[in-house]
């Protein structure tokens, strides 16, 4: 076989040589010729290399097929497409591989469409839509109270670890949500710590009935490996609890292959899903249905828990939470001191009591 790849990619080196507008792609095995015929027009100017991997995919053989003129050039625009799982994009073309890859909205960094988008590059395209927008669980889980921010995103399309505000700098998990309190500028953020496991709780409207367990379960866990596109062994309990559905998605960095979609971006399609706010193209939202009845969702609430526990500090509690301590707080000092009042109170009726008792007992004497 060897003498064969020598003359065949001689031939190659030569058909470039000549500029000639016909060559020639050997099969490695059976060996047909796979011929690019000239199309009719101007000279096409200087001939594109590509692998014959394009044309003999099962076979790595050959290095470098000269295209012809009905080929697509270097760098040309090829037909423009539809991006299915995003529509915050834009510029959309088709690939020489055939598949639809489009530039994010406000990062400009190119998407697969065949895919789930990362959802740091989904919510810096949400910010440039919209500047003014907010949108019993383990001891280490937490909720994103930030909403939506203009988050910094890698080329990958991952979170930076340090996310700032003007001056205002936190740091995030995988999932972008906040983990720190927040600081100024001179904040340090040494890794992006793995979110390893989302919480998504919902909970459906007042029913005269419950719903079936298994029929929900096999819902929710058919919709999330299908529409969302995410490996079924990570979905590790789907748990109905009238009216509270939850869902765990559970997914260590040992365990996500390449080419797993991330549970956050799952978690972030879903939510939007849920709330009639669909990031697929020309979609209004997840239809639940039950035994083919449909279920309305009130209330969606995402949690998460990293790897490594967050770090807040008393300084990052609400204003709302610690108005309630503090009112606890205050109600348990009352009670103290209704409690000591009363047994004081108390003690001097026994003291009067015994008093009068005595002075009772010296008139008898008498």
């Amino acid at each position: 076989m060897k003498p064969l790849y020598g003359a065949a990619f001689l031939l190659l080196l030569l058909c470039a040589a000549a500029t000639a507008q016909s060559c020639e792609c050997p099969h490695p095995s059976v060996r047909p010729l796979l011929t690019e015929l000239p199309a009719p027009g101007p000279p096409p100017g200087p001939l594109r290399w590509a692998p014959c991997a394009a044309k003999w995919r099962h076979h790595r053989s050959f290095p470098f097929l000269p295209l012809g003129r009905g080929a697509q050039r270097a760098g040309a625009p090829g037909p423009a497409c539809i991006c299915e799982k995003n529509k915050r994009v834009s510029n959309c073309r088709m690939d020489n591989s055939g598949q639809c890859r489009c530039e994010a909205i406000g990062s400009g960094v190119t998407v697969d469409c065949s895919t789930l988008t990362s959802k740091c590059l989904l919510m810096k395209a949400e910010v440039m839509g919209s500047k003014s927008g907010r949108r019993e669980k383990p001891k280490d889980a937490f909720e994103d109270t930030d909403g939506l921010y203009d988050p910094e995103c890698e080329n990958s399309g991952a979170f930076k670890a340090k996310q700032c505000n003007g001056t205002t700098c936190w740091c995030v998990n995988t999932a972008g949500v906040r983990r720190t309190d927040k600081h100024d500028a001179d904040l340090k953020c040494n890794q992006l710590v793995r979110t390893m496991w989302i919480i998504i709780e919902m909970k459906h409207a007042e029913r005269d009935a419950p719903l079936n367990a298994e029929s929900l379960k096999k819902f929710f866990t058919d919709t999330i490996t299908s529409r969302y596109q995410l490996n079924g062994r990570y979905i590790t309990s789907v748990l109905y609890e009238n009216p509270y559905i939850t869902i765990d998605l559970k997914q260590n960095s040992s365990d996500k292959s390449i080419g797993d979609v991330d549970i956050a971006d799952v978690a972030y399609y879903f939510e939007k899903d849920v709330k009639g706010q669909s990031i697929f193209h020309n979609n209004a939202g997840l239809n639940v249905s039950i035994d083919n009845e449909p279920v309305k969702l009130e209330k969606t609430v995402v949690y998460y828990v990293d790897e490594i526990a967050p770090e807040f500090s008393m300084k990052s509690l609400t204003p709302g939470l610690i108005a309630v301590i503090v009112v606890i707080v205050i109600a348990i000092v009352a009670a103290i001191v209704v409690l000591v009042l009363t047994r004081r109170r108390k003690g001097k009726y026994v003291k009067a009591e015994m008093k009068e008792m005595n002075e009772m007992h010296r008139g008898l004497n008498a």
